[in-house]
C-alpha cells in the first residue's frame, strides 16, 4: 500500500480509530498456493498488541494458518468517491477524481486456539466487547452449560501484531481553501460515508 507522508496515520490516531472499528478481513496465504483466503470477521482489539476472534471449523482458512501461521487483518472504513470537478486545481472539466478512506493494515502471528478452556474464555474476551452490558451468559461461566456443546464447532484465533500500515486519505496534500471547498460539497451530497468522510477530512486539517 502506498502511503504519502501526508496521509500517514501516527500511532495514537489509527490505535484510536480501530477502537471504534471491529470488522474486517482475514488474510492468510498458506505456501506455495495460487491464491490467499480472505475472510471476512469480527474482532476485539485490546488497543495493545491482541486481536481475538474466532471462526466455524469448515472455514476454508484454517489450512493455511496452519502451514503458516501469519496473517494479515485489513480494516477500510470512512470511504468516499471524491468528484473530479471537486478536487480540480484549475478548470473542473480536468480535474482528477480521488477516493477518500481510512484503512489499518495489520501483521501478525497467529495462535490458533482449540482448547475448550481457552475458546470460551476467547470468547468472553469478544462478548465483552461487543455486549459490555454483560445481559449475555459468560462462555466459560459453567462446564455443562449449552455452549460447551457448540464449542466444537468453532476455532479461536489470537492474533499478535507484529507490524502497521496505516493511512488515513483525505486531502492532506490540498490547500485549506480546497479542503474546505471539498468539504462543502461533501455536506451537501450528503451520501452514506460522506459525513464520516467530512469529519475526518476536518479533523485532519
Amino acid at each position: 500500500m502506498l502511503i504519502h507522508p501526508w496521509d500517514a496515520a501516527e500511532d495514537a490516531e489509527w490505535r484510536e480509530w480501530l477502537s471504534h472499528h471491529d470488522f474486517g478481513q482475514l488474510i492468510a496465504s498458506g505456501h506455495n498456493r495460487d491464491l490467499p483466503t480472505v475472510t471476512p470477521a469480527h474482532f476485539a482489539f485490546d488497543g495493545d498488541r491482541t486481536i481475538v476472534t474466532h471462526l466455524a471449523r469448515p472455514n476454508p482458512i484454517w489450512p493455511l494458518l496452519e502451514e503458516n501461521p501469519r496473517a494479515l487483518l485489513t480494516v477500510v472504513d470512512d470511504y468516499t468517491y471524491i468528484r473530479a470537478d471537486w478536487n480540480a486545481t484549475a478548470d473542473p472539466a480536468y480535474g482528477v477524481p480521488t477516493s477518500y478512506y481510512a484503512t489499518v493494515q495489520l501483521e501478525g502471528d497467529v495462535r490458533l486456539v482449540d482448547d475448550p478452556a481457552e475458546k470460551a474464555e476467547l470468547l468472553d474476551k469478544q462478548l465483552r466487547h461487543f455486549e459490555p452490558d454483560g445481559s449475555r451468559a459468560p462462555v466459560s461461566a459453567a462446564p455443562d452449560a449449552p455452549d460447551r456443546r457448540l464449542l466444537p464447532g468453532i476455532r479461536g484465533i489470537e492474533f499478535t501484531v507484529t507490524g502497521v500500515r496505516a493511512k488515513f486519505k483525505f486531502g492532506g496534500n490540498r490547500t485549506a481553501e480546497e479542503r474546505e471547498r471539498i468539504g462543502t460539497r461533501l455536506a451537501e451530497r450528503g451520501g452514506p460515508l460522506d459525513e464520516a468522510a467530512l469529519a475526518q477530512l476536518r479533523r485532519r486539517g
